[in-house]
This record gives C-alpha cells, structure tokens and sequence, in this order.
C-alpha cells in the first residue's frame, strides 16, 4: 500500500491555512468575508496567469490574508514587508537541512 499524498505541497501552505482558519475561529473575521475577499484575489491573479493549486494558489491566500489584516487594522504593510524580508534572509542564510530562526525583528 503506497503513502498518501500530502494535502499541502510545502509545510508553509499548511501553516497559513491554519493560521487563517485560527484567525477565523478566533472572531477576526467570518468564512464568508473570507472567501469573497479570496475569491476576488484568485479572480486578479487568475486573469494574468493559470493557478496550479499550490505555489501560486498559496501566494494569492497569503496576499488575501495580509491585505484583510491590513485593512482591519491588525498589521501596518511596513511591518509585514519586514517580516517576509527578515524570513528571506534567514532561510537564504541557513545551511541546508538547518532549522531557520528569524531574527527579532518588528512584532505584527
């Protein structure tokens, strides 16, 4: 019997997820709202080039959910742009097979 396959195509897919669905849960904002404001981000990117339901489908939810925290009020696009930048640097500096560490940086 051969292994599943995975649900998610990188563990970072499968953390947004979480972490959106935990946003969700925890009142910030209704599945609804969500998946109009998702839907609409799909729709944008959909129309420059063909999503794959990974990479590119993960980068528009990323763009949804960091768009939605920024019009809440709950991120300030500054701190977030320092924070994808302070991840990129950490990982393109880490040895591979090494646990990334994100240097303190901007809390959002």
């Amino acid at each position: 019997m051969s292994a599943p396959e995975p649900v998610f195509e990188a563990p970072w897919h499968a953390q947004l997820f979480a972490l959106t669905v935990h946003l969700n849960e925890s009142g910030l904002f209704d599945w609804p709202f969500w998946a109009d404001r998702f839907g609409a981000t799909l729709a944008r990117h959909g129309l420059a080039r063909a999503l794959n339901g990974g990479e590119d489908y993960f980068n528009a939810w990323l763009e949804t959910l960091e768009t939605l925290l920024i019009d809440a009020g709950h991120a300030r696009p500054g701190d977030l742009r320092a924070l994808r930048d302070g991840w990129e640097a950490a990982y393109l500096s880490t040895p591979h097979g090494e646990p990334v560490h994100l240097k303190a940086g901007p809390s959002v």
